[in-house]
């Protein structure tokens, strides 16, 4: 090849000219600055960054200095700006490849595959001091408040659930995160006050363990059982002081164990009405955190695919869409919590059973617990339509089940 080009310049001719590679070439102005920076409204912030455009800012200015730059040197570093908003609009928000984010930034995808973990790093670390802090005593006090106005709710300091975010599994991971709906998964398990927000989250569980073995590894789980997550102190119902004090708890589902401040339905089979009545009441707030996964999934579009990353960077994305949905439900004025207990609008159903899913054994202090707080709820705090509700739903409930089971049985026979 040296031969033939020697011979090309001997004889006057001009070896041909090597094609330029990709980052030599000259790039037009990307998306970000033809279309964002130039034509986005008020409103088109808040569709595509679930935020305005003042809050995208200040966001930018709180997490800028923890970024680190990427200063290739064949060119300049990508600005905080651009760099916040590969990660927030075009991975979080819509969960976009790298690929395609490549072609919307034009930048390389080795800079989208840094620029998305550091972001998302960036802004668990900068913000989960002011929007996820471990709760104190008051803060415990007042989301038990909160739950008592709202939905008439005495001593409940959250609702807790677990989430399984679906991801592609690593190799040689064999079955560590296979599920039991057939998918690969990290579980996120969060605790949501009445407002909607994550007061606590775990994230990373393998896909195969139970809610109630992710509550047992987790350090919330581990802090609630040895009794250093800092709860107000036991109080006595409203009106039923003759039962004595009780402790303030979280609802759950029966996937979690009973305990003294964990409180689940009771079995969905031969209830009685007092026991329809506490499920019901156990379902309406044990609503609160499956409405913060589903605000939390419809914002963020990452979890409505496959997330093609590993573990630790999907476990960093899970973190910083937890924190900026309580930055974002926080700082809008537009945010509102709607309904009231005491408000017979709309449908709610209660828990159904799932069987039993771990260890839930529990003691006979749980049990009264459970017990007293049932009492109350069809004696003292007694909501006026909820009793005959419950029995309406249920006597008719009963006459449709009938009515199918013996149209299955003619049409049997």
């Amino acid at each position: 090849k040296k031969m033939r080009i020697y011979r090309r310049v001997r004889h006057g001719r001009r070896p041909p000219r090597r094609s330029p590679r990709v980052w030599e070439r000259r790039r037009v102005k990307d998306f970000w600055e033809v279309v964002v920076q130039q034509h986005f409204n008020h409103q088109l912030w808040l569709k595509h960054f679930r935020m305005s455009k003042p809050t995208f800012d200040d966001l930018c200015a709180t997490i800028g200095p923890f970024v680190g730059p990427l200063v290739p040197s064949h060119r300049p570093p990508v600005p905080t700006e651009k760099r916040v908003a590969i990660a927030i609009y075009k991975y979080l928000s819509t969960g976009d490849s790298f690929r395609t984010i490549t072609d919307s930034f034009r930048v390389g995808i080795s800079a989208v595959a840094a620029i998305v973990p550091d972001v998302a790093s960036a802004i668990w670390e900068c913000l989960v001091g002011e929007f996820m802090a471990v709760p104190t005593t008051e803060e415990w006090r007042t989301n038990a408040e909160e739950f008592k106005e709202l939905w008439n709710l005495t001593l409940c300091c959250g609702a807790m659930d677990g989430k399984h975010i679906v991801f592609k599994a690593p190799i040689y991971s064999g079955s560590q995160f296979f599920n039991y709906k057939g998918t690969f998964s990290i579980v996120l398990l969060a605790v949501v006050d009445a407002k909607k927000c994550f007061c606590l989250i775990d994230v990373g569980g393998y896909g195969r363990t139970s809610d109630g073995g992710i509550l047992a590894n987790s350090a919330f789980g581990q802090a609630l059982r040895n009794g250093t997550l800092q709860l107000p102190g036991d109080l006595p119902l409203p009106g039923a002081k003759h039962r004595g004090p009780q402790p303030h708890v979280f609802v759950t589902d029966e996937a979690f164990p009973l305990r003294r401040n964990l409180m689940r339905p009771y079995p969905a089979k031969g209830l009685s009405t007092e026991q329809r009545i506490f499920n019901y009441r156990i379902s309406r707030a044990h609503l609160f955190v499956e409405n913060a996964f589903g605000i939390l999934s419809s914002q963020w579009r990452l979890y409505r695919r496959a997330i093609k990353i590993c573990p630790e960077v999907a476990e960093a994305c899970v973190k910083a869409t937890c924190v900026l949905h309580n930055f974002i439900q926080r700082t809008s004025q537009t945010t509102a919590v709607r309904g009231n207990m005491n408000d017979p609008v709309g449908e709610v159903v209660p828990l159904q059973g799932l069987g039993r899913v771990g260890a839930n054994n529990f003691g006979p202090e749980a049990l009264r617990v459970r017990k007293v707080f049932a009492e109350q709820f069809n004696a003292e705090g007694a909501v006026p339509w909820l009793n005959e509700a419950i029995a309406l739903k249920y006597k008719y409930g009963c006459k449709l089940l009938s009515g199918f089971c013996q149209c299955l049985t003619d049409i049997t026979d």
